[in-house]
């Protein structure tokens, strides 16, 4: 027997119900969606925004993350997405004084997390960066940079890779409307 109309006040939802049709119209997919993470240090220039080389792919579910060219994200299907990045800068030397990690949408910087040591030294430090963006499914395009400002200048600083450890990531989904 098929049921054409449930009335609101006699459904009971501790019940299960098993249906043998097609449910329509509900739930979705993230998709297009990715993760990728550098690999192996890579060096930086000091107090320059530099576009960060995630170069493995944990997963890339419709090829639309660059890992080995342009490093962005081109999704082929419009949409809002979620995208996080997160990038960890150190120097030899400890004398970090602020690390940055930006979103750019074509080009331009949409959202920027800063750690600054207001003064004092450190190490190093991996500040994580968040947005919803909207992409038009054609010519839209993220991508992750960041920045390390030492307190001397010095050239000897670096975005953190790892085989084991995934220090310095980029990822993004599709969310669902």
């Amino acid at each position: 027997m098929a049921i054409d109309k449930i009335q609101s006040e006699s459904i009971n939802l501790a019940d299960n119900f098993a249906f043998t049709g097609t449910v329509t119209g509900a739930g979705g997919a993230n998709t297009p969606a990715f993760e990728a993470y550098l690999s192996a240090n890579q060096t930086i220039t000091n107090e320059t925004d530099t576009k960060v080389q995630n170069n493995t792919e944990v997963y890339d579910t419709d090829n639309a993350y660059d890992n080995s060219t342009n490093f962005r994200f081109l999704p082929t299907v419009a949409g809002k997405y979620f995208v996080y990045g997160r990038t960890l800068a150190d120097s030899a030397a400890g004398n970090c004084r602020e690390v940055k990690a930006m979103i750019f949408k074509n080009g331009s910087v949409i959202a920027r997390s800063v750690v600054n040591f207001h003064g004092n030294d450190g190490e190093g430090a991996s500040p994580m960066v968040t947005a919803i963006v909207d992409m038009n499914g054609s010519s839209d395009y993220v991508e992750l940079f960041g920045r390390h400002d030492t307190a001397d200048g010095s050239n000897d600083t670096k975005f953190q890779g790892g085989s084991t450890e995934r220090y310095t990531i980029f990822g993004a989904y599709k969310i669902i409307t």
